[in-house]
């Protein structure tokens, strides 16, 4: 089983407003990212209580307020069932099922961590597969002042997927970021 968790508890500082709600193709940021998760039996929300609502998504507030998305993915950790945990940001609206599905394919007994490769081969950290088998590393790091997302994966246990679409990786941080 996958657990889906979608981190939007961020200030949308360089967006000037707020991201998630921005509508595309006739849909808010976070309805898209939401739809391709829509598959996965518990979904989560880690965003501040009463500031988004979607029906089938349980909101979980952050564990650390201001603290990014390691610190979501904390809470996400510590809220999901066992196992896998789909996480995505609200700034990745072009993802698919499929994608999620590319990712869970090549998951292995001892993985810890599924990320993709972008075109350019770098890890992407906001649209990957974490076990909660990680939440005491990722507290650690917190605790340690720690918010880089990119260290949740660790060396020797973390899966790279090559090869998939490069529109999968088109993040909005601008409104000028939105797909045409």
């Amino acid at each position: 089983m996958i657990t889906a968790a979608i981190t939007a508890g961020g200030q949308s500082s360089r967006y000037k407003s707020d991201k998630a709600l921005a509508v595309w193709q006739g849909k808010t940021l976070l309805e898209h990212v939401a739809a391709s998760l829509k598959d996965c039996p518990a979904r989560l929300l880690i965003a501040p209580p009463g500031k988004y609502a979607l029906d089938g998504w349980t909101v979980i507030p952050d564990t650390r307020p201001g603290q990014g998305p390691l610190a979501g993915l904390e809470a996400a950790l510590m809220h999901a069932p066992t196992g896998w945990v789909a996480f995505a940001g609200v700034d990745t609206p072009q993802l698919t099922w499929a994608y999620w599905q590319a990712l869970a394919g090549a998951r292995t007994p001892d993985a810890l961590a599924v990320l993709a490769l972008d075109p350019d081969g770098r890890p992407q950290p906001l649209a990957a597969l974490y076990h909660t088998d990680l939440r005491p590393h990722i507290t650690a790091l917190l605790d340690a002042g720690e918010r880089r997302l990119r260290l949740a994966a660790t060396e020797g246990r973390t899966l790279l997927v090559n090869g998939l679409e490069a529109g999968f990786f088109r993040n909005v941080n601008r409104p000028g970021d939105l797909p045409g």
